[in-house]
């Protein structure tokens, strides 16, 4: 009987003692969550947590994957985001699971309550869905939720090009609630790292500034005061491409227009020719820096240059034209002497004409000198013969007025080459330096 009674106990303790620390059989996944949030449950999505109680407070951050395609022409950017969103829903709060939390599948997201944040200067977006929705929803034990999303979004980006192209912008990123007002939600950003970016992310023409700046852009609307919340990111644009493709080549145009300089003034084809080329070449070099910019009214800093580059140009073409018109202007010279000489013998003429009418009437011998002698009316009214126009006084002129001319190619050839660089030193002076300090000063 005794060895019958131990093995009775024994059965007894191997089948009604409970291991210390487990409260009862445990439940499956799936009866967990249907007693979690299931239709058994008793919880609704369509309600908010702490309904009629406090507004629920959501933190948000995110992960920039890419950032690029900042277009001036549409004034907007294009960047590939992580966004993550945690609140507290106290109904989701669970102990008869060990795990401290939960990933589920995205499917899951119907079933329970998200804020309905929205992207305040969103231009377009998409969802990623290859291979599977990219979405990610966590469940802590306190009922705290996470969700994460990826998302492609174009958003606006009012630029101001003055600068341009050494300028810095500023794009904005706004998250506001579309249908909560502040009674309701509330967001706020992650006290740490709340903008994180890629290692290897790298922009085409900007650099992406480390200072971010964090803040509230709280919305006021006829139905309501709603939370916003924003983050601006501060672009510096590079030069590199803007020196290959614009800067240099007119650079190079101009200086090559003075070549025109040093080209002999009886070269007219050669001269006019090049000073043509030039301001044509300079013309569609300024068109096409526009091309790729906005329609703005106001003057940029590369419209400047453009324009003194192409005055510079056309300066040296009407420099030409001055030369050619100082260089013949001894045949202009001579063509007045000689008509000049023209009128005094018509002159003569007339006069010599008289006096025979003079002489005819017997008036020939009326005027006389003071010592009595008489003196034909003829001789008197005579005027002394022009000089007239020699050979040499025609190669004198040419020589004079050719010097005058050369003078002008002479101090050309020091004239505009010093007032470029004059130029030049102004305009990188007040865009590079003094103007890129005050931009920094304000950011």
């Amino acid at each position: 009987f005794s060895n019958l009674s131990l093995f009775f106990f024994l059965f007894l303790f191997a089948f009604e003692i409970k291991p210390p620390g487990r409260a009862g059989p445990q439940l499956s996944p799936s009866d967990f969550l249907d007693k979690l949030m299931g239709k058994t449950s008793g919880y609704d999505a369509r309600i908010r947590p702490n309904f009629k109680g406090p507004p629920v407070n959501v933190t948000c951050n995110i992960f920039i994957n890419s950032f690029g395609s900042i277009t001036e022409t549409t004034m907007d950017y294009r960047l590939n985001v992580f966004l993550r969103q945690k609140w507290n829903d106290p109904r989701l709060a669970y102990s008869e699971y060990p795990d401290d939390s939960l990933d589920l599948d995205p499917s899951m997201l119907d079933s329970i309550w998200k804020p309905d944040l929205f992207f305040a200067n969103e231009k377009g977006a998409n969802f990623h869905e290859v291979t599977t929705d990219n979405k990610l929803l966590r469940i802590f034990q306190d009922g705290s939720v996470l969700y994460s999303i990826r998302l492609t979004l174009t958003l606006s980006c009012p630029m101001d090009l003055k600068n341009f192209p050494m300028d810095i912008q500023t794009c904005t990123m706004q998250l506001e609630s579309f249908g909560y007002t502040m009674n309701d939600l509330i967001f706020e950003w992650l006290s740490e790292n709340p903008v994180q970016v890629a290692d290897d992310l790298t922009l085409p023409q900007f650099v992406l500034k480390e200072e971010k700046d964090l803040g509230y852009c709280t919305k006021y609307y006829n139905t309501g005061k709603f939370t916003c919340i924003e983050v601006k990111f501060h672009l510096e644009r590079q030069m590199g491409y803007y020196l290959i493709q614009m800067y240099i080549p007119s650079l190079l145009i101009v200086i090559l227009s003075w070549v025109s300089f040093w080209i002999n003034m009886d070269a007219a084809p050669a001269r006019v020719g090049l000073g043509i080329t030039t301001v044509l070449t300079m013309t569609t070099q300024s068109s096409g820096s526009r091309a790729s910019l906005p329609k703005v009214s106001y003057v940029k800093a590369i419209d400047i240059w453009m324009a003194v580059c192409l005055l510079f140009v056309f300066a040296a073409l009407l420099e030409y034209a001055a030369v050619n018109f100082v260089s013949r202007q001894h045949k202009e010279f001579i063509r007045l002497r000689k008509k000049q000489r023209q009128q005094r013998i018509e002159e003569e003429l007339v006069r010599e004409s008289r006096g025979f009418y003079f002489r005819g009437y017997g008036l020939g011998h009326c005027l006389q000198t003071k010592d009595g002698t008489a003196v034909e009316a003829a001789t008197v009214f005579a005027p002394p013969p022009p000089p007239p126009v020699t050979m040499y006084d025609g190669e004198v002129l040419h020589k004079r007025f050719v010097d005058r001319a050369k003078r002008i190619d002479t101090i050309s050839r020091a004239v505009f080459p010093l007032s470029f660089l004059i130029f030049n030193i102004f305009y990188w002076i007040t865009y590079k330096v003094l103007r890129h300090e005050d931009i920094h000063a304000n950011l």
